[in-house]
Formats: C-alpha cells, structure tokens, sequence
C-alpha cells in the first residue's frame, strides 16, 4: 500500500502570509537620556540675566533721537542668541546633541501643525492684548520692546533687523531655552508614566515661559500666548512645530513695531 505524498504548493505560493508592516503610533519613543537638566537650564538663565546686563552697562545711555544700531542689535538680540548657544553647547558637551535632545527633527507635518496653531494662538492673543489694554490701559499693556521704540525713530535697517529678529530668530532662540532645554530637563524626571512627564514639561514651560520676561504686568497675557506654542510641542513632541507657531504668533507685534518704529504708524 502507497502513501501519497503530499504535493508541494505551487511555486508562487508563499507557505506562510508575509507579516505585516507595524502601524504608525502616535506616540514617539522617548528621546536618548542625557547627562544634564535643571542645572543646564539655570545656566542659561543666568548667562541670560548677566549678559543682559552687561549689554545694557556697555550701551549706556543713547539720549534722544533714533535707537543707533547697536542698541537693537545688542540690546535685544544678544542676550537671548547667547543663551540660546549655551543651551546648543550643553547638549552637545552633557548630551547627545541638539537634534535628539532638543528634538530638532525637521518635518513637515510639524510645520503644518504649528502654523495652525499659531494661527489660532494669534486670534486668542489678539483677543486678550485688546482685553488686556481694556483692563490696564495703554500705558501698562505695552511690552519691553514696545516701550524701547515708543515714540523714538530707527533707521530703516535697524527696524528690519528688529522685525526679523522679533518675528523669526527670537523664537528660534526662546523655544530652544524653554521648550527645548526646560522641557527636557523636566522630563529627566522620574515621573508615574511618559505621558506624565510630557504634561509636566508643558505645564512649567509654560509658566516659566510667561515668568521670565520679568514682565509683571504682562504675564497672565504671556501664559494665554503660551499656551497654544506649548500644545504643539506637546502634541508632535519635536521642537519644530512650537517655533513655527510661536514664529506665526510673532508676526503681527513684530510688523506693528516695525512700522512704529518707522514713523508709518503709532502704537
């Protein structure tokens, strides 16, 4: 008696179904650990506070008449873009780097994302600013630099440069500060779950965030215009998306003080 043997499957036919592709999640893996945190941050903080300072003693008085050049430049950008390096130093000597650690991961759909947000941030911004002023007055609603070029004229090029800065590089530079630095120091922390620490990142950068402008008047409109610029960085958990809403929310201050400062328009 003869055993069929089994026939073999046909050539094209695969034994066994190929395994799937994983599915995107929504949720990224946590960044590589670091050898820094709050101690970083409060480095910075204080390269920001002295060399603010120093900038101000080096510049001395300007009198009247149109800001010279170098008071835009090393009054208001300085500082910040000095503190801003200092973070980039630290993830690069304590760290892995900017990229992983800051999460500088460029991509597309995080600009998307932030200029939603940004869009909705500025419409919410400009609410409160107008309640704000209600609320206030003009001569309390104004901001730091608003009150630097009140009443005082610049030289076409030093307004540009003030409106690039303002729109463009000083969020480049502050969202490194507190939602790059801050927020990874916070979320070093050994906290019940991921998702904890994230929520925890948000919260104090964006308290911080408000604070350090060391604008007293002004921090409870500085929290609402936060808020959505933190949301992004929460939401995509990268860096990017958060300068491009904080760069949209920028935009109209920034172009109201350019034209300020230019004569063609009052504050």
């Amino acid at each position: 008696m003869t055993t069929s043997q089994p026939r073999d499957p046909a050539p094209d036919a695969a034994p066994f179904p190929e395994p799937e592709e994983p599915a995107a999640t929504a949720f990224l893996p946590p960044p590589p650990r670091h050898r820094w945190g709050f101690g970083a941050f409060l480095l910075v903080e204080a390269t920001l506070l002295a060399s603010a300072a120093f900038v101000s003693v080096l510049v001395g008085d300007t009198g009247p008449g149109p800001l010279p050049m170098r008071v835009v430049l090393l009054g208001t950008m300085l500082p910040t873009m000095i503190a801003a390096g200092v973070a980039v130093l630290v993830t690069c000597v304590r760290g892995n780097g900017p990229v992983a650690d800051l999460r500088l991961e460029w991509r597309w759909a995080d600009v998307k994302t932030g200029f939603r947000y940004g869009c909705v941030g500025l419409v919410f911004t400009t609410l409160g600013a107008y309640l704000w002023t209600q609320l206030v007055g003009n001569a309390n609603a104004t901001s730091a630099i608003s009150a630097l070029v009140e009443d005082r004229r610049m030289s076409i090029s030093a307004a540009l440069v003030m409106f690039v800065y303002l729109w463009l590089l000083g969020p480049i530079c502050e969202e490194i500060i507190y939602r790059g630095l801050l927020w990874g120091a916070a979320e070093q922390l050994q906290w019940r779950s991921e998702r904890w620490g994230r929520v925890a990142a948000f919260l104090l950068s964006t308290a911080v965030f408000a604070a350090s402008h060391l604008e007293p008047l002004r921090t409870t409109l500085l929290l609402v215009i936060a808020v959505p610029i933190g949301l992004v960085r929460l939401v995509t958990g990268r860096l990017p998306g958060s300068i491009v809403a904080h760069q949209v929310n920028n935009f109209l201050p920034a172009l109201t003080i350019l034209l300020g400062a230019l004569g063609v328009a009052s504050f």
